[in-house]
C-alpha cells in the first residue's frame, strides 16, 4: 500500500475509503461451518438445498470440497446428509425430510428462524400476517412458508400496501425479510400503520444487525466519495440493497461487483475518491484482490472506516460440532 501526501503532485492518484462492517456475517459463517462440518463428519457427498449463501465464489469453493448444491429436496439421495441453506425454508420442507427418514440439518440463520418463530406467535394468535419482502427470494418463500396459505400476505412496495385485501383489517401482524433496505422498509412500515392503525408490528426491528451495519457505514462514506464498488453476487438481496443506499446517499456512480473482472475502469476515470464494501455474504478475499486491482492501476491512499464493530457469534447445531 502507498501512502500519498499530495495529490497535486500524483496524476493518478486515487483515495479508496473502505468500509466496515463488510463482508461475511455471523449467520453466514455459521452456514459455511455447518457443510464444512458435516463434509467432516459424514464425508463427501453433503446435498445443499438452495445455494447456502448468495455467493457463487462461497458455492464453488464448497463444491470443490464436496458438496453439491440442489434446489429441491427431491435431487437428494435418502441416504446422504441434506443441509438446507442460510435463507430458511417452508416447513413443508421440514415435513418431507422427515417423512423419508433423512439426515438434515438446518442451517437458517438464527436472525430468520426469529422471524420464523415471529410468524408462527403471531398465526396462534389469530393474527394475519403481513410481510414486507421480494417475492420470490427464498427468505420470503420460507418465512412465508411458515404459515398455511393465505395466511401471509405480500408487500415490496408502498403502492402494495394499498392493494392487499386482509380477511380483517384489526387483527394484523406484519414482519420483514432481515436483508432488506432499512430506509425502504421504515417507509412500507409507515403507510402499513397508516393504513392499518391497529397493526402489530415486530417486538424488535426484523432486518438483521449486518444488513443495518453495513448499509450505516455506506451512508457515511458517501459524502466523500465519488463512486462506490460493491462486492457481492447479483443475487444477494444485501449487496444490491447496498448498492441503493450508495446511490440514495448521493454516489455519482454506484456498481455491484462478483470479482475485480467486473469493475469499469473507464467509468471511474477522473475519480479522486472511491468507496469498497461488501455484502454479508462476499469473501474478504475478493475484497482484497479489488485493493490489489487498484494499487495497480493508482497510487493508492488506503484508510480503512469502521463505523461499528461486530462480535456476534452463532453456534452451530450440537448434532454435528465436534
Amino acid at each position: 500500500m502507498t501512502i500519498v501526501t499530495s495529490e497535486l503532485e500524483i496524476e493518478n492518484h486515487m483515495r479508496l475509503l473502505v468500509a466496515a462492517p463488510r463482508g461475511f456475517c455471523a449467520g453466514v459463517d455459521r452456514a459455511i461451518e455447518i457443510v464444512e462440518e458435516c463434509l467432516r463428519k459424514f464425508g463427501k457427498p453433503v446435498y445443499v438445498r438452495h445455494e447456502i449463501v448468495h455467493n457463487k465464489h462461497v458455492v464453488n469453493e464448497l463444491v470443490s470440497k464436496g458438496a453439491i448444491f440442489v434446489e429441491e429436496l427431491d435431487e437428494c439421495p435418502d441416504d446422504r446428509p441434506v443441509v438446507f441453506s442460510a435463507h430458511g425454508v417452508a416447513k413443508a420442507i421440514f415435513g418431507k425430510a422427515k417423512e423419508r427418514n433423512m439426515n438434515y440439518i438446518d442451517a437458517t440463520c438464527p436472525l430468520v428462524t426469529k422471524v420464523h418463530l415471529e410468524a408462527s406467535r403471531y398465526h396462534e394468535q389469530g393474527y394475519q400476517l403481513i410481510m414486507i419482502g421480494h417475492k420470490n427470494h427464498p427468505e420470503t418463500v420460507g418465512t412465508m412458508g411458515q404459515l398455511p396459505p393465505g395466511e401471509v400476505l405480500l408487500v415490496e412496495t408502498i403502492e402494495d400496501v394499498f392493494k392487499i385485501e386482509p380477511k380483517n383489517e384489526n387483527k394484523l401482524a406484519f414482519v420483514t425479510q432481515t436483508t432488506l433496505s432499512v430506509d425502504d422498509t421504515s417507509d412500507i412500515s409507515s403507510a402499513l400503520i397508516k393504513r392499518f392503525p391497529t397493526i402489530i408490528a415486530p417486538h424488535k426491528e426484523d432486518i438483521c444487525y449486518a444488513t443495518t451495519n453495513r448499509q450505516n457505514a455506506v451512508k457515511y462514506i458517501a459524502p466523500l466519495i465519488d463512486g462506490l464498488l460493491v462486492v457481492g453476487s447479483t443475487n444477494s438481496s444485501n449487496s444490491r440493497r447496498l448498492v441503493e443506499v450508495g446511490k440514495k446517499a448521493g454516489c455519482n456512480y454506484a456498481q455491484l461487483i462478483d470479482s475485480p473482472s467486473d469493475i469499469d475502469w473507464r467509468a471511474i476515470i477522473g475519480s479522486k475518491s472511491m468507496g469498497l464494501t461488501a455484502g454479508a455474504s462476499a469473501p474478504e478475499a475478493i475484497i482484497n484482490d479489488v485493493i490489489y486491482e487498484f494499487e495497480q492501476r493508482f497510487k493508492v491512499e488506503i484508510e480503512y472506516i469502521e463505523v461499528t464493530k461486530e462480535n456476534v457469534h452463532f453456534k452451530i447445531p450440537r448434532e454435528i460440532r465436534n
